[in-house]
């Protein structure tokens, strides 16, 4: 379905955006992965997702909040493998702390990461798409671009953010054959939410099952996490060409959490 194609994660060597990394792979994507890690990692990372599905990928350790670092990212990709053709903004910077608290070097870290990388990675992008008539940009937002939280505000501001940015882009893409979406999920088992289940359980003294369990039913009616490879299937799917007329969406996956 997407033999040939480029698609370029970031955030992508572990968790959500490794699944998601997956399911493109699976689809026949060749995939850049990009993640802040030791480099010995993200190359293990790339040398595990080829293997597994048979399609070229490599590491990429480009930091976001670098300008240079991301467009040399991408002209090392189009070296690589001719085009970028598929974009996915995955990498987040978050903070926990409330507004009188926040240092502002946090909250410029956050809004370069999780907004201005997206924002550049279109502008880079885009022109080549439409010569070539295709391309696809899909933002990770979060049921927290509905909805607001305390102690998050970096999180929640850059998170609604995107989904005015996916809507600027489908609008001006529109007839170009490149599409803009956001995906919205709900809470997923990443690595940094299991280890917050884990600090919580460990200050509480409780079983770490029963946390998860916990934590999961309080925000997701289904009483379980949504599962990071649906997540991926999901953004496979608009990349396909059934998801040719879905354009400028903010699609929740939430297991309910927006409808309670």
């Amino acid at each position: 379905m997407l033999n040939g194609k480029c698609a370029l994660v970031t955030g992508s060597v572990s968790g959500l955006g490794y699944a998601v990394a997956e399911a493109l792979a699976r689809a026949g994507a060749h995939v850049v992965l990009n993640g802040l890690c030791e480099p010995a990692e993200g190359h293990a990372a790339a040398a595990r997702l080829s293997e597994a599905s048979s399609i070229d990928s490599i590491f990429d350790p480009a930091d976001l909040s670098d300008h240079k670092a991301v467009e040399r990212m991408i002209g090392e990709a189009r070296d690589r493998f001719g085009s970028v053709d598929i974009v996915v903004n995955n990498a987040v910077v978050r903070h926990f702390s409330s507004i009188e608290d926040f240092e502002l070097p946090e909250w410029e870290k956050s809004l370069s990461v999780n907004l201005t990388a997206p924002f550049l990675l279109a502008h880079l992008t885009l022109p080549a798409m439409k010569q070539r008539g295709w391309g696809r940009i899909i933002n990770m937002s979060s049921v927290y671009g509905w909805r607001g939280a305390a102690d998050r505000i970096d999180y929640v501001t850059t998170k609604t953010a995107l989904i005015g940015m996916t809507r600027a882009i489908a609008i001006e893409a529109a007839r170009t054959g490149i599409t803009c979406n956001a995906v919205c999920p709900g809470s997923v088992p990443t690595p940094a939410i299991l280890e917050r289940i884990r600090k919580i359980a460990q200050d509480q003294g409780r079983p770490v099952e029963e946390v998860q369990r916990e934590y999961a039913a309080e925000r997701n009616p289904t009483g379980r996490f949504v599962a990071m490879e649906h997540v991926g299937d999901l953004v496979t799917f608009l990349c396909s060409p059934a998801g040719d007329d879905i354009t400028g969406a903010s699609m929740p996956m939430d297991g309910g959490w927006l409808a309670s």
